[in-house]
């Protein structure tokens, strides 16, 4: 995998470290609910669901920067691809920035990794 494929899938990976930290820290707190556009109360009643999908992005992020450090194209276009549906899906579903902020640049990633 070149340098800039590497880099590509560790910033994806990183993008999901961030994100774990916020569905799983920052959720309840002021900075989580301005970030995600929620109430106290919702957060509140929401916040074990969404420590569960912040784990679930801790698993992305520890694949993707597993597929960094060995190298593995197979491993990165797995993660890559699986960050890709749940964008699209979170794009479809949730709300259209999930596309940009999260689909968009594991597609990006995905493309340089296939383009070896």
């Amino acid at each position: 995998m070149s340098t800039i494929a590497r880099a590509l899938v560790t910033f994806v990976a990183v993008e999901h470290l961030y994100f774990l930290v916020l569905e799983m820290f920052l959720w309840k707190t002021p900075f989580g609910r301005k970030t995600f556009g929620t109430t106290p109360e919702f957060a509140a009643e929401t916040a074990s669901m969404m420590a569960n999908q912040g784990l679930y992005n801790g698993f992305l992020a520890a694949g993707l920067l597993w597929a960094a450090y060995t190298g593995a194209p197979s491993l990165a276009i797995f993660f890559l691809g699986c960050v890709v549906v749940a964008g699209v899906v979170g794009g479809l579903t949730v709300k259209r920035a999930i596309l940009f902020l999260q689909a968009l640049p594991a597609a990006i990633a995905l493309a340089v990794v296939l383009m070896r």
